[in-house]
């Protein structure tokens, strides 16, 4: 059977590897890479979107990457418990028409025994910036 490590039970350690991969594994924005950190019933709730299963999670981040051009993601560890990791983020990103935003939140995310997410939910605030403010793409 194939795991993602680390695997639960969560230690500090494992926790912040844990959440570098999910940052760099974003940030490629590979839908390989990204797809597969998941369970294939995954629950999902990013915005006022609510997504479940292989089908929807592996669409939905390929949209999302078409509105949100030149994405840059920050991750920052929050809390853990067994098998449950709660992170900060802040995100910049550019819209179809060449707004930049940059994006604050939380987000939650739960797994399996072999290392798999199989929920993942989200709370974000967009805040407009002008691009002279833009942080993370020097980064």
């Amino acid at each position: 059977m194939e795991k993602r490590y680390p695997i639960p039970p969560f230690t500090a350690e494992t926790a912040f590897e844990k959440i570098q991969l999910a940052k760099d594994t974003t940030n490629s924005q590979e839908m390989g890479q990204v797809v597969n950190v998941y369970t294939t019933d995954s629950e999902w709730r990013n915005h006022l979107e609510f997504i479940k299963g292989s089908g929807q999670n592996t669409t939905f981040p390929t949209g999302k990457w078409k509105k949100e051009s030149e994405c840059k993601l920050k991750k920052e560890y929050w809390a853990y418990t067994e098998n449950r990791i709660a992170v900060r983020f802040e995100y910049e990103y550019q819209d179809e028409q060449g707004k930049w935003y940059r994006s604050y939140g939380n987000e939650n995310w739960e797994f399996d025994a072999d290392g798999f997410m199989v929920r993942r939910s989200v709370t974000i605030n967009d805040l407009e910036i002008e691009k002279k403010d833009v942080k993370f793409m020097n980064q």
